[in-house]
């Protein structure tokens, strides 16, 4: 049994998807992602600029198309899921590995969730708050927010990983606020994601997920903003709407997917062999490595022999 882990926004840089291109799979892959995109993503990522690349209406497109051409390697492979998750704008690429989306519905969804994030007039950012647990930076968000000026918890990454979101005041005073933080760190993003300041996007979000065709997932998914794996495709739609303005609890998406002994078993909860981080990316195996759980990254060449022996194993 195999966990797909897909990664987000926050894992763009310049010559992403360069080592993809080797493989075959991977190479077709992103060549009918460029031809279905209104502007193709490759070159951008090639060659950049970073501040291009890194702007929300391409960083959300270059994250998925590299998620897709790994997948892909993985299909080659002849590999499934037993189970996948995707961290922010990831769970697009975890619904079409579970077969909800397919491609061309896949690619169609991050372009326009992309371009409705990025067209969003209000002003907002997002801050990392290390060493603190995540009740602790709920307290510092409620005393930090002020009327017109809200910060929420965003993203739970890991235990002592939070991120914050919000408008620039509100996170100005919860740095103040947090002098017990071991580190606040300001994220290059465009916006205050997975906050109420993105609330200017979700009708239109809603409604293209609404209308999107979409089949019942093969395997479970765990959407961001539950943490429960699920194969009812109302809940998914619904989830995918909810988590633009929601929180990534990814912590409890870990312990659904990989329970630790500290974590304990939920009922629902599974328990792959393997965990596979799908993309151009180390960023979410760092964060399994927090809650004890080994993750193995496409981004390491040794990444399928090891795989191959794990699953032998």
């Amino acid at each position: 049994m195999l966990g797909y882990l897909f990664p987000g926004q926050g894992t763009v840089r310049v010559g992403m998807g360069a080592w993809l291109r080797r493989s075959p799979a991977a190479r077709r892959r992103l060549e009918q992602v460029d031809a279905m995109l209104t502007r193709p993503i490759s070159p951008l990522c090639a060659r950049g600029p970073l501040d291009r690349l890194v702007a929300t209406e391409h960083a959300q497109i270059a994250v998925t198309a590299c998620n897709l051409a790994a997948l892909a390697v993985l299909d080659e492979e002849g590999y499934e899921p037993a189970v996948v998750a995707g961290h922010s704008v990831g769970e697009l690429s975890a619904l079409h590995a579970a077969g909800v989306l397919d491609l061309a519905g896949t690619v169609r969804l991050v372009e326009l969730r992309a371009g409705l994030m990025a067209g969003v007039d209000v002003r907002g950012g997002m801050r990392a708050v290390m060493g603190l647990p995540v009740e602790r930076v709920e307290q510092l968000a409620e005393a930090a927010s002020a009327p017109g000026e809200p910060v929420v918890v965003g993203l739970e990454n890991a235990p002592g990983h939070v991120v914050v979101s919000g408008s620039p005041p509100a996170l100005d005073r919860l740095a103040e606020l947090a002098a017990d933080a071991d580190k606040i760190v300001a994220l290059r993003v465009g916006n205050a994601f997975h906050s109420p300041l993105m609330a200017g996007a979700e009708r239109a979000w809603a409604a293209a997920v609404e209308a999107a065709p979409m089949r019942e997932p093969r395997v479970p998914v765990v959407p961001n903003v539950t943490g429960e794996p699920t194969t009812d495709l109302a809940v998914l739609r619904r989830a995918l709407v909810a988590q633009l303005t929601g929180r990534v609890r990814w912590t409890r998406t870990m312990e659904a997917i990989a329970p630790t002994p500290s974590a304990g078993m939920r009922e629902t909860a599974l328990a792959p062999v393997s965990v596979v981080e799908v993309g151009d990316s180390k960023v979410l195996t760092g964060l399994a490595r927090r809650t004890g759980v080994r993750c193995l990254s496409m981004t390491d060449p040794a990444t399928l022999r090891r795989l191959a022996k794990a699953v032998a194993a």
